[in-house]
């Protein structure tokens, strides 16, 4: 039985960036959204290839916003053998005096509790569920906001820590990951938190879709365009 094509994305992106590797130990972000749980889903598909030789784990970092995992995806754990951990942290009473909640402040704590956890287990690579979109998105936010010509990476290599972090969801758009989510029965959760202030992402995906029609062939024609740099023609 052919595989989904999302998985068909996910597999060829792990070849390219050498993503996944014999021995490895991996934490894979567990937020209860599509994404997350598309990426756990190819881990365990992963997992039962006779040649693969590696580990993962999937952490929920739950706080006072967003509330927990739903019973679903839960069940979908189970029934992929999935190892599965939470952990409870108060991201609000971590915020400065004077600063605003926002969703920025949030995701970065819940990236370092994810960070301590790897370190403190003996993990060494992060798998995040960033999708093409999102990688996108941040080109848009960091050319416009910060006039910077940079995104997020299919696969980053700390210096100072001994962990790595892999984005093997760089290929997948977030349509393909949709379709494959209401598939499989697991679309439609999502962050209900009051202090959704991200303005800037938000507008960045209005002008991605405004910029590609949509269409998913030119936003991968738009990620291709990174690696194919013409510096003749630059300034």
């Amino acid at each position: 039985m052919a595989q989904p094509f999302l998985f068909t994305l996910i597999d060829k992106a792990v070849y390219d960036y050498n993503l996944i590797e014999s021995g490895d130990r991996i934490l894979v972000g567990a937020s209860g959204g599509k994404d997350s749980t598309a990426l756990i889903e190819y881990f365990a598909n992963r997992k039962l290839r006779p040649s693969e030789n590696f580990d993962f784990t999937a952490l929920h970092v739950q706080s006072e916003f967003g509330g927990p995992i739903p019973e679903n995806i839960k069940a979908s754990f189970e029934k992929w053998k999935v190892d599965f951990k939470k952990i409870e942290i108060d991201i609000q009473g971590r915020l400065k005096s004077g600063k605003k909640m926002n969703c920025y402040w949030c995701s970065t704590q819940r990236r370092k509790e994810l960070m301590d956890y790897a370190i403190k287990n003996g993990y060494n690579k992060i798998a995040l569920g960033h999708h093409l979109d999102d990688v996108l998105e941040t080109l848009l936010m960091n050319v416009l906001e910060k006039s910077e010509l940079s995104t997020m990476v299919p696969k980053l290599d700390y210096k100072k820590y001994p962990v790595t972090i892999i984005r093997p969801m760089t290929y997948c758009c977030t349509d393909t990951i949709v379709e494959h989510a209401k598939l499989n029965g697991y679309f439609g959760w999502t962050c209900t938190c009051n202090f959704q202030d991200n303005s800037a992402r938000k507008d960045a995906r209005k002008k991605l879709e405004v910029l590609t029609d949509g269409d998913k062939i030119k936003k991968e024609h738009f990620f291709k365009a990174l690696k194919n740099i013409n510096k003749e023609y630059l300034p």
